[in-house]
């Protein structure tokens, strides 16, 4: 088949690398930085099996960043992978790059077929639909980490395509049979079924992270081994060992933006559990904030802006609000983020010198705990139990 990708963050660059490896694909972004770094087999994000993938002879892959270069061939399908976000005002998600997308799309060829990648709200992909008057638009869902979005396309744990129909179908095998996993489950929905699926799934994940972030407190305050109590909690079966290691709160790209918009599709459906998962992170943030300030430190120095390990995203991290706070009690704060390039951050001094900055922290606060900072632990303040993600 011949596709065309618009967007190449995580979700585009990845369906792009996936797709290729039988299809043709034409993929084309905004940033002339990002596409000559493409065509130089330069990963823009930081991805073991996205470099690795990127460094082979691709014949089938072409990047472009010439917007009308889309349609010099008959596409079979145009996969839309541009951002979306909350916004904090409407309490609602920004569709508009995904929306003006799909127009200027369907406007040159109304015939072809866009695939949304992107998140967007409960019904949007209906009220497009009839907006632009048109049956030539599914929502088919992600469910990638950072990090690890090609792997978790190359073994998808599902595929979801939101259309009960021959066409949803074909869809559906045209991503099996690029992935190295040809048993995952397929699941064909309406589509406002498949975009709940998307909100609910991100929120349960957050859900977790909450849980176990709650559970931390609760054994902090009271003294108790907090491992040995997630260790127990995890030999239920039912409950298991993944996903429980405490943090400073969940942040990155999809977490807290799909969370919120969630909560906004409930609007005044009754609900406790969802307001609760937005709350529960706010509370934890202000949780950690404070136990580092009760330490009374003269300077504070803030390990990695990272969300995670093996990450090089730092967008709504959950450190950041922690930063701002102690930063504006006038305490200096020193950020050591080697993958950074600038000078500072929230006006705090940004550094890649380790050595300088476990010199110069009178506490170091890491969300994850790295062998970096092995020989300094008796000043780092972390909830991070596991070594791990």
């Amino acid at each position: 088949m011949k596709i065309g990708i618009i967007g190449l963050g995580y979700v585009g660059l990845a369906n792009a690398l996936l797709l290729s490896q039988n299809e043709y694909v034409i993929a084309y972004d905004i940033s002339k930085e990002k596409i000559s770094d493409l065509k130089k087999a330069k990963s823009p994000i930081k991805d073991l099996e996205i470099i690795e993938y990127l460094a082979k002879d691709n014949k089938n892959l072409m990047f472009t960043d010439d917007f009308s270069k889309l349609f010099t061939c008959k596409l079979d399908y145009m996969i839309i992978a541009t951002p979306t976000d909350y916004d904090e005002e409407k309490h609602f998600f920004n569709t508009s790059s995904v929306d003006e997308t799909i127009e200027q799309v369907l406007s040159i060829d109304p015939d072809l077929v866009c695939v949304i990648k992107s998140t967007v709200p409960v019904g949007h992909t209906q009220r497009l639909k009839e907006k632009l008057n048109t049956k030539n638009i599914l929502f088919s869902p992600e469910f990638l980490r950072e990090g690890k979005a090609l792997w978790d396309n190359l073994y998808p744990s599902r595929i979801i395509v939101g259309e009960e129909s021959d066409r949803g179908q074909r869809l559906a095998d045209m991503f099996l049979g690029n992935s190295k996993s040809k048993t995952a489950p397929v699941l064909l929905t309406g589509a406002n079924e498949a975009e709940a699926i998307k909100l609910f799934s991100n929120t349960y994940l957050a859900l977790r992270i909450a849980y176990f972030n709650e559970l931390d407190t609760y054994a902090e305050v009271k003294g108790l081994n907090s491992k040995q109590i997630i260790n127990g909690v995890g030999l239920d079966p039912r409950i298991g060992t993944h996903y429980n290691n405490p943090s400073f709160g969940y942040g990155g790209y999809c977490l807290p933006k799909d969370t919120k918009q969630l909560l906004a599709n409930y609007n005044y459906i009754p609900n406790s559990i969802i307001t609760s998962i937005v709350t529960a992170n706010d509370v934890r943030k202000e949780f950690i904030f404070n136990n580092v300030i009760a330490q009374k430190p003269q300077s504070v120095g803030i390990y990695r802006l990272i969300m995670k390990s093996n990450s090089d995203n730092y967008r709504y991290s959950s450190v950041l609000e922690i930063i701002e706070r102690i930063h504006s009690l006038g305490i200096p704060v020193l950020i050591y983020e080697p993958t950074s390039a600038e000078e500072s951050y929230l006006d705090c001094e940004v550094c890649d010198d380790l050595d300088y900055f476990k010199q110069s922290s009178d506490i170091i606060v890491a969300n994850r705990i790295s062998t970096d900072l092995s020989d300094v632990l008796e000043k780092v303040y972390t909830r991070d139990l596991f070594g791990r993600d």
